[in-house]
């Protein structure tokens, strides 16, 4: 009996940490807002008409391929024109996720409902071995292009 009690007290504090960890994270998660992985966001890509992929991240670094428009993070509320609908489906990314993860809120909190931000941003994109370009000679800050 001995011998289980530190393996019962190992496995009790383990589980006690999952459920603290999880029970955070879920607090912090704004309702509309759904994280994904860049595996995630790569399948996406394949059906890209079904969402509008918005780079958040100043200054302009690099973007992922395919990427609808570029908007400062800190102004997304001054160009809701040029989002779609509240309920479309809309992924943010910046550079790391600290960026998108504001917007993403602030979108959440004027009532979009749909919006889906990349965790680990540029990154993690990078990362999972996929394509950054850099395109900002071609376009300007807060343009749309299809």
């Amino acid at each position: 009996m001995k011998k289980f009690i530190p393996i019962i007290t190992v496995l009790i504090f383990s589980f006690t940490l999952l459920y603290a960890g999880n029970t955070e994270f879920k607090k912090s998660q704004k309702e509309g807002v759904t994280e994904i992985t860049a595996a995630q966001l790569h399948q996406m890509m394949e059906n890209k008409k079904s969402f509008t992929l918005v780079n958040v991240h100043i200054p302009y670094t690099w973007e992922i391929p395919k990427t609808d428009l570029l908007i400062p993070y800190n102004e997304i509320m001054e160009y809701l024109n040029k989002l779609p609908a509240k309920d479309k489906k809309i992924v943010l990314y910046c550079r790391s996720d600290r960026m998108s993860t504001i917007a993403a809120e602030e979108l959440a909190d004027e009532g979009y409902s749909n919006i889906y931000n990349l965790k680990g941003g540029m990154k993690a994109w990078k990362a999972a071995g996929y394509e950054l370009i850099d395109n900002q000679p071609s376009k300007t800050t807060r343009s749309s292009r299809k």
